[in-house]
């Protein structure tokens, strides 16, 4: 899979907004549907209502919805639904979208902010951010919640550059059942200690590029999982969290198949993981072909691990019959310090055990705290 850099990343920096005029043909914004932005109103029905607008304009010019500097937008749950008129269609945030904090609007856990069944969605962040505003449910995880603060849900030829998500509910961002995605300088952050908290997870998609991310969490920096192939994560920054994961798989005795992941170019700093694949005993299928190379640690716990017995539950997970084969994995050119005596695990499973696992040029050093 070859990336090519499509010109307005070129244009960007890694903090800036990428490149474009004040205003142009197509651009409406929040304000001209009366949403208020100041932070203390409910402006759900004006984004809504703006949505409904430039994804029903099928005028020649590309409709693109701004969130303005300086403004502070106060939302509820909203799916933002295609497909649109336009062949194409951009979001541009320029200010602050925040969640709403009241547990009463997320009973049913779908996504706060979801982007569906859109072809050819942009979104261009880097001066604006996303809020999830997630510290209620860190503190309190029985209440009801979200399982992402923004998902893009079976979109097809999809670019989100510049991207910020701040103090997500659970997950950052989602891509599921999407196909040939590039993301590129998302930016995630949120404390180590929030919980469920990851930066990017993939499901179910193909064709994805991940490039250039910054993510701080409270669990998986990335996560790749059941139904995904064809990945790459490429000059990945991650640190505080879980590290960068294939899994979990297998979960609930089910079937899972991921394949064709590279992840190339990664610092990795304080987390509890390095680059580990996970799968629960009893499940099914496999993760293959996978690449980890040119990876730097630093004081990283388990920098290198495979756990086929996975068992993320109080109660203990008994020895199955049946497990994910995982298999032809290339670990290549990682090195750094470890926060653990043991800088490679192999914990595989009797009945299907690992196949086909290389390591080339890998120097993890023990470094006491």
């Amino acid at each position: 899979m070859k990336y090519e850099a499509d010109q307005m990343i070129t244009k960007a920096s890694r903090y800036g907004h990428v490149d474009s005029p004040a205003s142009s043909p197509g651009e409406v914004n929040l304000e001209d549907f009366i949403a208020e932005g100041y932070g203390d109103s409910d402006d759900t029905k004006a984004m809504e209502k703006a949505w409904d607008e430039i994804c029903s304009s099928n005028t020649n010019v590309q409709p693109v919805l701004v969130v303005l500097e300086n403004k502070k937008y106060y939302v509820k749950p909203i799916t933002f639904l295609g497909p649109c008129k336009s062949d194409s269609i951009t979001l541009k945030i320029l200010g602050t979208i925040e969640a709403s904090n009241n547990p009463a609007h997320y009973k049913d856990r779908y996504p706060w902010l979801k982007f569906s069944n859109i072809k050819n969605f942009k979104v261009e962040g880097g001066q604006g951010t996303i809020d999830g505003n997630g510290m209620i449910w860190w503190k309190n995880p029985t209440q009801p919640c979200t399982q992402s603060a923004v998902s893009f849900f079976q979109c097809h030829g999809l670019k989100v550059y510049g991207l910020k998500v701040q103090n997500a509910q659970e997950m950052h961002v989602r891509f599921e059942q999407s196909v040939n995605v590039q993301a590129v300088n998302i930016v995630v952050n949120s404390p180590g200690t929030s919980p469920n908290t990851d930066g990017i997870h993939v499901t179910r998609s193909e064709n994805v590029q991940i490039i250039s991310p910054i993510i701080q969490a409270g669990d998986d920096c990335i996560s790749i999982v059941n139904g995904s192939k064809n990945i790459e994560a490429i000059d990945v920054t991650c640190g505080p969290g879980h590290g960068i994961s294939i899994g979990s798989l297998g979960g609930g005795k089910s079937q899972a198949q991921v394949s064709n992941v590279l992840v190339n170019r990664a610092k990795i700093t304080g987390t509890m993981n390095g680059v580990r694949t996970k799968t629960w005993q009893g499940g099914s299928g496999y993760a293959e072909n996978i690449i980890f190379q040119n990876i730097k640690t630093d004081n990283v716990s388990n920098p290198i691990i495979i756990d086929q017995n996975y068992c993320d539950q109080k109660k203990p997970c008994n020895e199955q019959s049946s497990a994910v084969q995982v298999r032809n994995i290339v670990y290549k050119n990682i090195t750094g310090t470890s926060a653990t005596k043991m800088t490679t695990t192999f914990n595989c499973t009797k009945t299907f055990p690992c196949e086909g696992i290389l390591q080339q040029e890998i120097d993890l050093v023990y470094k006491a705290k």
